[in-house]
């Protein structure tokens, strides 16, 4: 074994100063080192010696195993520096040049929208409220009057992080939470901008998505008040020649509740594909607070009304904008966000 050692070893040597790739060397690697190489063959056969022969091979099989160990290493160095500086030799960079300007960002459509609709708000005395992402199940559906057992729950698929907190649904939990912090004084009069997450993925929905949800809580305010309200803020988004129409409809924490619609802004309410013909195109829901509501934020519901709204900030970009798929807004496409 010695003799067929110190052959292996003078060839390996060779072999390794010989090599002039880094495929080369690994490959030099595997045959000595590896689970079928060389060394690994001749350590095996140490169980085959006689007892007394064994401590010195094996010390023989170590040691070579070391020698060639420490000259693949250094050679495996040596050959990475000077592929590196050949690299740094191509690929020398020259400082005097100027420098590459990067082209400059713009914001994103529904930043833009949702900095618009503040500033719409804003200017009609309302401030902007917060309210956390993962909510309870109290302040998203039970204060909202949507008991465990609601059927209105089921319009809502949920992402659930325990039996007792999820991603919010809905902007609503912070009419609850607005009011609670400002219980008793008057009014409330906030609007809440914000993310809230559903079980849906299509052209027209997505799985998370935005809300800028608006409350007013006071003395004697009527449906009329909503109305003026909303109509101010359609006209100031769309334009001052839309006009909005009021259908009765149902939301547990509104009552009456009512759908929003506005005069299409492609046809101007004579009637097209986008709206269907009806000249009218749905935007948002509101209502006057419920009363089981108002009492669930703190107020009396026999002395104060309110009223509250809910508007898709997607919804008004895509109606804005002219665009025909919600994805779009999410896909990161710098040639999309250039056209804003």
């Amino acid at each position: 074994m010695r003799k067929e050692l110190e052959t292996l070893r003078a060839e390996a040597l060779e072999r390794i100063a010989a090599a002039r790739t880094e495929d080369e060397l690994q490959e030099i690697r595997v045959r000595l080192f590896g689970k079928k190489g060389a060394l690994t063959r001749l350590m095996k056969r140490l169980g085959t010696l006689p007892p007394e022969e064994r401590p010195r091979s094996g010390e023989l099989v170590n040691e070579a195993r070391s020698r060639l160990e420490a000259v693949w290493e250094e050679k495996s160095r040596l050959w990475r520096e000077a592929a590196l500086a050949a690299r740094l030799r191509e690929e020398s960079i020259d400082i005097t040049l100027p420098g590459t300007i990067p082209p400059p960002g713009r914001r994103h459509p529904l930043n833009m929208v949702i900095a618009d609709m503040e500033n719409i708000f804003l200017g009609m005395g309302f401030s902007i409220a917060e309210g956390p992402e993962i909510e309870t199940d109290y302040y998203n559906f039970e204060a909202m009057n949507m008991p465990p057992d609601h059927p209105a729950r089921d319009m809502q698929d949920s992402f659930y992080i325990s039996e007792e907190f999820l991603l919010r649904t809905q902007t609503s939990p912070v009419q609850i939470r607005s009011m609670e912090k400002t219980c008793p004084r008057l009014p409330v009069k906030v609007i809440a901008p914000g993310k809230v997450y559903r079980n849906d993925d299509d052209a027209t929905h997505s799985p998370m998505f935005h809300q800028v949800e608006g409350l007013l809580v006071d003395r004697g305010v009527r449906m009329s008040d909503l109305k003026g309200v909303l109509l101010h803020f359609i006209r100031e988004m769309f334009g001052p020649e839309r006009e909005i129409r009021l259908r009765p409809s149902f939301f547990p924490f509104t009552e009456p509740s009512a759908e929003i619609d506005v005069s299409c802004m492609f046809c101007g309410g004579a009637g097209c594909r986008l709206c269907k013909g009806t000249g009218w195109i749905e935007i948002l829901g509101a209502g006057m607070v419920h009363p089981q509501v108002l009492r669930m934020g703190g107020y009396d519901a026999g002395a104060v009304t309110g009223f509250a709204f809910g508007v898709g900030v997607e919804r008004v970009a895509m109606l804005k904008y002219g665009i025909d798929d919600m994805r779009l807004l999410f896909d990161n496409d710098i040639r999309f966000l250039r056209q804003f």
